[in-house]
């Protein structure tokens, strides 16, 4: 693609541009993911930046090397343009930019968006082929529509997963993962992103798109929500694996560690897994012949399973297991993770390359295509393309000298 400034070859977004004015998280990893297949993202951010540049959390607000591989995360493949859009200069500024887009992407809340004139209903009405498409919080209707959401609020805490997830014994819930359901979130709006600019591409016509991180919680426990819909009261899961199969859950190993069995089809598994185990006593126990008998004996079986495993070390089983064709896997951590032979043969790492010859290491995500993940590209600096973007949309190098004189570019 040559869209007068990007170069990419033969990617799956060739030629979409997308305006995105978002911060944060979740929008900003959705224009990440489209920029991985060759969107043209442009990143709108005000004078001072977004404030997530600054944010430093788990360790990784910035590495050795001076990167900030969070903000790298989010915002890598994009261009940045700093935009005042308190000044009505800055609002016309954008509203050329929105003229050459195909999507415009926000997480604005509904209240700002309307005061700014760049709500849904406006936008749409004056660009009919724009695909329009928020992040929100809690949804773009009802009570909550405008109240502010973090993925710890609105999809950790109102939707269900702190709850579902911790023991029903401890005092307090379990703190969530940096930025769990705003990556998600983030899958699913670029998901319907690439819906509707199919359907823009054969009738010609936009969409308003809306991902909330509280439907993500409700999707991601779906389970759970189908089984309160079925009349029953979902709760947190306790004990370690299946309170009716012994041959799914976690069993602790010799020196501690843990392998994870999911025989779910338990009675075709069960007598090939007591064979490996030099255990053909156990195949024609009567407490543990099928599935129901298991069940019935539930305590008994997992005591047995406990002493089997308690005799070899993690890496005794996950050798011994090598050799039985069914579903289990070793409890990893997650440094474990950055040498396991599938992460490396998928190309799930990838690399990011500097101009200066430094680079960095970020996943490349779960997508691939023709069985290969997206080219990695650096995130922007604050504002670092506002002059050619502004050159791009006709502005000459006098009327920028004067937007940046007045404070509406950076």
């Amino acid at each position: 693609m040559v869209f007068g400034r990007y170069v990419v070859d033969d990617e799956a977004l060739d030629g979409v541009r997308v305006v995105e004015l978002a911060q944060w998280v979740f929008v900003p990893v959705t224009g990440a993911l489209l920029a991985d297949w060759g969107a043209d993202v442009v990143r709108v951010e005000r004078p001072d930046g977004d404030p997530y540049r600054n944010l430093a959390t788990q360790g990784i607000g910035s590495d050795s090397s001076g990167v900030n591989l969070s903000v790298a995360l989010a915002n890598r493949g994009k261009r940045s343009v700093s935009i005042d859009l308190h000044n009505e200069q800055g609002l016309e500024l954008l509203d050329r930019l929105l003229e050459t887009a195909d999507v415009f992407l926000t997480n604005l809340r509904p209240g700002a968006l309307r005061r700014l004139g760049l709500d849904a209903e406006t936008l749409t009405r004056r660009y009919p082929r724009l695909v329009y498409a928020s992040g929100h919080g809690f949804g773009a209707r009802g009570p909550d529509a405008d109240k502010p959401g973090y993925d710890s609020s609105a999809f950790w805490a109102q939707g269900g997963v702190a709850h579902i997830l911790t023991p029903p014994e401890r005092e307090h819930p379990i703190s969530q993962r940096g930025a769990m359901g705003d990556r998600n979130g983030a899958m699913a709006l670029a998901f319907g992103i690439a819906t509707a600019l199919v359907r823009q591409q054969r009738s010609g016509r936009g969409a308003v798109v809306d991902v909330s991180l509280l439907a993500t919680a409700m999707w991601m426990l779906s389970s759970d929500v189908l089984s309160a819909l079925a009349g029953g009261t979902p709760r947190a899961a306790t004990g370690r694996g299946s309170a009716v199969n012994p041959l799914v859950g976690a069993y602790r190993t010799k020196d501690g560690r843990h392998i994870q069995l999911v025989f779910l089809q338990a009675d075709r598994y069960w007598a090939p897994f007591c064979r490996l185990l030099g255990r053909d006593d156990l195949i024609e126990d009567p407490r543990f012949v099928d599935m129901a008998a298991r069940r019935n004996h539930l305590d008994a079986c997992v005591a047995e399973l406990d002493s089997e495993f308690a005799n070899r070390t993690f890496d005794e089983w996950k050798e011994l297991l090598a050799g039985l064709d069914a579903p289990w896997a070793p409890m990893q951590s997650v440094d474990e993770l950055l040498d396991d032979p599938q992460v490396l043969a998928n190309d799930y790492l990838g690399t990011v390359e500097l101009a200066d010859g430094r680079s960095y290491p970020l996943p490349t995500g779960p997508v691939q295509i023709d069985r290969r993940p997206p080219a990695l590209r650096r995130a922007p600096e604050h504002g670092e393309h506002t002059e050619e973007i502004l050159l791009s949309l006709g502005y000459s190098w006098d009327q920028i000298g004067e937007l940046k004189d007045a404070g509406v570019v950076l």
